[in-house]
């Protein structure tokens, strides 16, 4: 049985252009100059303003545009006892084979300010994404809680990073044993999640595109690294921390290949690399694909997705204004819905409901966000919308 999720055919990946107004308010708290309280009623009526505007779009599966985050992955490593935070991090701490760390050290301007090392034993001992989430079920319609979308950080982002050093061997003699307290945390927070009525996960995992990238792939061959026993380590510790997930929660992951400054990216290679373990071994039920560009490769690896699995295809960039093509989009989804129909042996018609579209990622990962303004997200949003209308009569 195909997939019953994503629920919609347009779809975006979550973090929206934050207004201004937020903005200024969020720079006043930073510099202490107004309350908790006082940032968190901007930060409300952002929210509100945006799933409204989500919705008038036709994008029903709604979240809060990240507005509460600075950086897309905040709210998991930084709630977790036993990560510290360290405050301009030397070039030693990291590995410079990752893709995103090599991009920072390059640029003067982008030089990582802090980072998170694991320091004492790993626990989750309050709520990490509840509160977003309560927050929006507060102002939907009861029968849309279930489209509610919340966004989780990768759950190995400081691994891939900081290698060996991203945690203290005195309290973890192995990496499996600090890879359970992790996966045990997202347990919990998952479950506390499904309590709260979240039925729609999505997993930000940039750091799983990075193994298609043939630098990365060299980088950590060069230092004794087997990055293929690497990407089977992350794949079971996502199916750990996932393993307990009730079947009518939707596990999304989503892969891009970097969405910083001014549209920068971090890394090249098509999905040929790691297709058949991202689909086939790792328990997710949806994946959102970066395929804006020929930086991501072609469809063929789609013919190694399952028939109960859907993929949301990309194809509209989020990093500039400039609008797609209506009928190249159309044109190029037949052309993925074709190599899904090939690997399973099935028709068009049949694969394209594995399908859906959204852009490319986020339109701001980062608070500042890309290179586009107000205006033209909805420009995107609503062209998501109109291409899903015209490919799948079900799509409203």
């Amino acid at each position: 049985m195909v997939c019953c999720n994503p629920p919609f055919r347009a779809e975006h990946i979550g973090s929206l252009k934050r207004p201004a107004s937020l903005l200024a308010k969020r720079a006043e708290f930073d510099d202490g100059k107004c309350t908790r309280e006082e940032l968190r009623k901007i930060e409300d009526e952002a929210i509100t303003a945006a799933v409204k505007q989500l919705q008038e779009l036709g994008i029903h599966a709604v979240t809060d545009g990240e507005f509460r985050r600075h950086m897309f992955f905040d709210g998991f490593h930084n709630n977790l006892d036993g990560m510290e935070l360290v405050e301009k991090p030397s070039q030693e701490l990291y590995k410079m084979y990752v893709p995103d760390v090599a991009g920072f050290f390059k640029s003067h301007a982008a030089k990582p300010a802090s980072t998170m090392l694991c320091k004492g034993k790993l626990v989750r001992n309050k709520p990490m994404y509840r509160p977003e989430f309560e927050y929006l079920r507060s102002i939907v319609k009861p029968e849309e809680v279930k489209n509610i979308k919340l966004t989780l950080a990768a759950p190995e982002w400081y691994h891939l990073r900081h290698g060996e050093h991203a945690f203290d061997r005195s309290v973890y003699p192995s990496e499996s044993e600090y890879f359970a307290d992790i996966a045990k945390a997202y347990r919990e927070e998952l479950a506390d999640l499904y309590s709260a009525g979240c039925r729609n996960v999505q997993f930000d995992d940039p750091i799983l595109a990075y193994f298609c990238a043939q630098s990365m792939l060299d980088g950590m061959t060069a230092e004794g690294i087997e990055p293929s026993k690497v990407l089977d380590q992350y794949i079971q510790l996502y199916n750990d921390c996932v393993r307990d997930a009730p079947s009518d929660m939707v596990i999304g992951l989503h892969l891009c290949r970097g969405n910083f400054k001014d549209g920068m990216h971090f890394s090249e290679g098509g999905y040929e690399h790691i297709s058949k373990k991202l689909f086939q071994e790792l328990n997710a039920q949806v994946y959102y694909l970066e395929y804006d560009t020929d930086r991501a490769g072609g469809f063929e690896p789609l013919a190694d997705l399952p028939q109960d699995k859907v993929v949301v295809l990309g194809l509209i960039t989020s990093k500039f204004p400039q609008l797609e093509d209506k009928q190249e989009l159309v044109k190029r989804i037949h052309e993925a819905a074709d190599f899904v129909a090939q690997g399973n042996g099935i028709s068009r018609e049949q694969a394209l409901k594995q399908l859906a579209l959204s852009p490319q990622c986020g339109f701001a990962s980062h608070a500042e966000g890309n290179p586009v303004s107000a205006d033209d997200v909805v420009a995107k949003l609503r062209l998501v919308s109109d291409v899903a209308k015209a490919v799948w009569t079900d799509a409203v």
